[in-house]
């Protein structure tokens, strides 16, 4: 609570509720008291003229208000990480962050059974790897489409564009589709299929090829591996796409060249995305009628959607 900050104060609280919580007496209490509050429902009355205020202390030095506001960040943001706050919405309407960032690994491990960490603990992705993700796909998007390499959204990315123009707020990567022979078009792709090294570019996105198959991946900065996946397709007689790698993935399927002919656009993470042609057909044809409509995890097996609807 942006409020009370800096201000003296008075909170009355019954003791029992006080130990209740997981952190009673974390400093900054105030802050810490508020965030903890807010998943319990609690509600502060803010009651300014009840008590005295507290004797004004003798003005600070410079080099004292210097000292203060440094340890005052120090605490704040150990505050956050115990708390796993990733971002923090201020009450002038700014916003601190405290999650990953392009020097900094991404917020979770590795991937097991297509279930996230997070996911297991009944949470979503966090806004900074989100954030993250959205910055990755952007710019390769612009890459691609600014080197004449034909691409689409794939799989669960083209099902966040059709249901909200972003994406699924539980996912953990980017899956674009593009032709195979269109590699030596992309400078970057080009140089990772020629001598198997990845390539940081100027932007400090780097480029490589993926470790589990015939595909590649860009990835938000050599430090924080969030990242888009880039699937080269090919067509076959009969006019259905095929690539070389298979995950085992639901939609990891052949389908059709015609959902490609011509290429269609969707809205996507605050950019037009290249994708097929009839998405919602195309999206049925992968995982089945209806998916548009039923969001769910990508194993349900592990967790269940359901499970945590309740909680967001």
């Amino acid at each position: 609570c942006g409020g009370l900050e800096g201000s003296p104060a008075v909170v009355l609280l019954r003791s029992r509720d006080l130990f209740s919580l997981p952190f009673p007496l974390t400093l900054p209490v105030l802050p810490s008291l508020s965030l903890q509050a807010s998943l319990r429902g609690w509600r502060f009355l803010l009651l300014p003229d009840s008590f005295p205020l507290a004797p004004l202390r003798p003005p600070q030095t410079p080099h004292e208000l210097w000292k203060s506001q440094i340890s005052s960040e120090k605490r704040r943001r150990a505050l956050m990480e115990k708390f796993g706050v990733k971002l923090e919405l201020l009450p002038d309407g700014g916003r601190r962050w405290h999650g990953c960032a392009k020097d900094t690994p991404r917020c979770f491990g590795s991937i097991q059974a297509q279930t996230p960490e997070y996911l297991l603990e009944g949470r979503w992705t966090p806004p900074c790897c989100l954030r993250a993700l959205r910055l990755t796909a952007r710019h390769v998007l612009a890459q691609l489409e600014s080197s004449g390499v034909r691409h689409w959204l794939e799989g669960g990315s083209l099902l966040g564009a059709v249901r909200s123009g972003d994406l699924i707020p539980w996912d953990y990567d980017v899956d674009v589709g593009f032709y195979r022979e269109d590699i030596p078009k992309c400078r970057w792709l080009a140089a990772v299929a020629a001598t198997g090294r990845p390539v940081e570019d100027p932007q400090g996105f780097f480029w490589e090829k993926a470790a589990e198959g015939e595909f590649f991946r860009v990835h938000f900065s050599r430090a924080n591996r969030l990242h888009v996946d880039l699937w080269p397709f090919y067509p076959r007689r009969g006019g259905v796409m095929t690539k070389e790698t298979w995950l085992g993935h639901r939609q990891d399927v052949e389908f059709p060249e015609r959902f490609l002919v011509p290429l269609g656009s969707v809205g996507f993470v605050g950019v037009r995305a290249r994708a097929p042609n009839d998405p919602r057909a195309f999206l049925e044809f992968k995982f089945g009628p209806g998916v548009v409509e039923r969001p769910e995890y990508p194993n349900p097996g592990v967790r269940r959607l359901e499970e945590d609807l309740g909680n967001k």
